[in-house]
Order: C-alpha cells, then sequence, then structure tokens
C-alpha cells in the first residue's frame, strides 16, 4: 500500500481553503481543481451545474466516490442605511458560529471587498446587559461590516455589492501537532485526501480494481451536489465529515464508517464490504450513526432515483460547521480505508 503523503495532503488542504467557494459561487475553486487535475494527469469532465468528474481508470462496475468542495457561508441580503450589510445564511451556518469572523465580499462584477460579522450592537462597553443575554440573529442584531469608509446603503451600492453577492468566511487554517483547525475541514479536508490518494495512484502505477470515478461536487451543503452520475455508476461512496459528540462513536485520529444519517440506512452489504476491508487492512475504525441534522451527498443520488449501492466514511471532526478540527491520522485512516477498498 503507497503511504499516505502527509505533507501533500496539508498542503493541497490548504490551497483548496484558498479559493472562496461559498455554495453556488464555485468558478474560482472550480478552476483551481482543474487546474491540480490537468498537473496529476487525470482527465475529467465539467458538470453543467460545475461540479467535477474525474476518471480513475479502472474496468467494471463503476464506482463513484465523491467528496465536496461548496462552503457554507453567507449572501448579502439588504444594505442597510447605514452603510452596514444584513446578510442570510447560505447552508448551515448558525450565527453564534461566526462572530466576529472576517470575511470576503464577492460581488457580480468580479470585486472583492473585506469585512467581519458583527453585532448590533457591538460593545460590551456600552451595550453589556444587551449582548449578554440576547443571541445573535441574522434577522436581528448581526451585520457584516466593511473595512470600507461607508456611512450609507448609497456608499455601499456605489462600490458595486448588492443583493445576492456571495459572502466568504476566512478559513483561518492552523496546523498544529498534528490537528487542522479551520473552517470548512467539510469538506475541503476530504477532498485533500481524494487528491492525495490519486497523487499517489498515478506515480505509482496504480489502477483501481474496478472502474472508478472521483467526483468533486459544489452543491453538497444545501442538499444538491450529485444529483447527475456518469450512466455506468452502481456503487457510491461519500467520503465526508464525521462528527464527534455525545453518543458518537467517532474519533478525530479515526475513520467512521456511516451505519445511518437523518435520512437513510447506507446499503448494508457496501457498508460491511468497508467493514471487512478496515479490519482485513488493519485500519483504525469505527461504525457511526449520525441524526437527525446530517446528510452526504449519497443522499440526493438516492433522492434523484439511481438504482445503486451506497455508502460513507470520512475522518472524526469535532466543532461541525463552525471553526472545524479533525487530526491528520484520521484523514490517514480515511485515505488507507479507500485504497485498499479501490484496489481489493
Amino acid at each position: 500500500m503507497r503511504k499516505f503523503d502527509e505533507k501533500y495532503c496539508v498542503e493541497i488542504f490548504e490551497k483548496l481553503l484558498a479559493a472562496d467557494s461559498t455554495t453556488g459561487f464555485y468558478a474560482e475553486s472550480q478552476a483551481q481543481l482543474c487546474r491540480i487535475l490537468d498537473e496529476l494527469g487525470y482527465p475529467y469532465q465539467v458538470t453543467r451545474k460545475g461540479g467535477v468528474i474525474a476518471d480513475l481508470g479502472g474496468e467494471g462496475e463503476a464506482l463513484a466516490v465523491t467528496a465536496h468542495l461548496d462552503d457554507i457561508g453567507l449572501m448579502v441580503r439588504h444594505l442597510n442605511a447605514d452603510g452596514t450589510l444584513n446578510v442570510c445564511p447560505v447552508g448551515g451556518l448558525y450565527p453564534f458560529y461566526c462572530m466576529m469572523e472576517n470575511v470576503r465580499v464577492h460581488t457580480r462584477d468580479g470585486k472583492v471587498y473585506t469585512g467581519s460579522v458583527c453585532r448590533t450592537p457591538n460593545s460590551v462597553h456600552v451595550t453589556e446587559e444587551e449582548l449578554r443575554v440576547t443571541p445573535p440573529d441574522f434577522r436581528t442584531n448581526v451585520c457584516v461590516v466593511l473595512d470600507e469608509n461607508v456611512k450609507t446603503a448609497e456608499d455601499v451600492r456605489k462600490l458595486g455589492i448588492e443583493t445576492g453577492d456571495s459572502i466568504a468566511l476566512e478559513p483561518r487554517f492552523v496546523y498544529a501537532n498534528g490537528y487542522l483547525k479551520s473552517h470548512f475541514v467539510d469538506d475541503k479536508a476530504c477532498a485533500a485526501v481524494l487528491l492525495t490518494l490519486m497523487k499517489a495512484m498515478k506515480e505509482e502505477g496504480i489502477v483501481p480494481s474496478r472502474k472508478v470515478y472521483f467526483y468533486f461536487a459544489y452543491y453538497e451543503e444545501i442538499g444538491h451536489g450529485t444529483v447527475v452520475l456518469p450512466e455506468d455508476v452502481k456503487d457510491m461512496i461519500a467520503v465526508d465529515i464525521a462528527p464527534t459528540g455525545p453518543d458518537q462513536n467517532s474519533d478525530e485520529r479515526k475513520v467512521s464508517i456511516f451505519a445511518k444519517d437523518s435520512r437513510f440506512p447506507y446499503h448494508w452489504e457496501l457498508t460491511s464490504e468497508l467493514r471487512r476491508t478496515a479490519v482485513e487492512a488493519g485500519v483504525d475504525y469505527v461504525m457511526d450513526i449520525f441524526t437527525p441534522h446530517y446528510g452526504t451527498d449519497c443522499d440526493p443520488s438516492i433522492a434523484a432515483g439511481y438504482d445503486l449501492r451506497h455508502g460513507a466514511i470520512g475522518p472524526g471532526t469535532a466543532n461541525s460547521h463552525g471553526y472545524e478540527r479533525t487530526h491528520i491520522e484520521g484523514l490517514r485512516a480515511t485515505y488507507e480505508l479507500l485504497l485498499a477498498y479501490m484496489t481489493k
């Protein structure tokens, strides 16, 4: 088995983070991904909706492995009279998970402005009681403050900012003692694992034991990332984060094999095959169930009517949809399980 290239995986993860890709705003990230695939030497196709499907070769009934590159974020809802931006969430971003985060506002004509997510009012020295007892709410007391000298809605409009512009949170990536801390571990860390595996297979001349596609999707966070698949796909594995928490088995240093999420149980036989592969390959794994607020890109494919077996795996990850954390050993275990399954 080709050893996991930790250095490359971390570097490519940081590179993926640098391209903002709040769901629906994917052009920069897609172009970056296509350049990486060109460098690795894999053929790929781009879907009309924006997904990128790489062909890893092999023969026989096809397996699609998917990870998504879209992120949760914000969108400009309204230009406030005082020059701040009223915003709404894109995907499952809660206000308490983004207070005082730095952001980038992307306009429709390609301009980029920086700012931060703030409470209104915003100073503990002035309105301590209100800040302490009133929870943050995008509808009433949370806004984006631009790093620009703007005092009115018209000042903001003159910059080219309007309703519907995309807002991305600064990832704030830190790598310390094996722990990867950042916004958007979900799911750019898993996409980095897939690209690391592609690099290893290309360099070693490893051909999968069956036909394999790697599908990088851009609408997973709102539930329709992979509603179109290549016609020959018979099995599908989503690679996504495994949230840690009370009553969960998931561990940041291990790969989780998903038995069920909030919508469906995963396919019994495929899930059992993944489990047997982990045991045979000596991969550090756990089985886990994720309810009531979790799903993967397998779900929309099943809901779209595809006749396929579906499964999901991924590294244990803390603080899901916030400032997330996982460990390099969890990424390594995910890599090892996927490689073992694809080549057995």
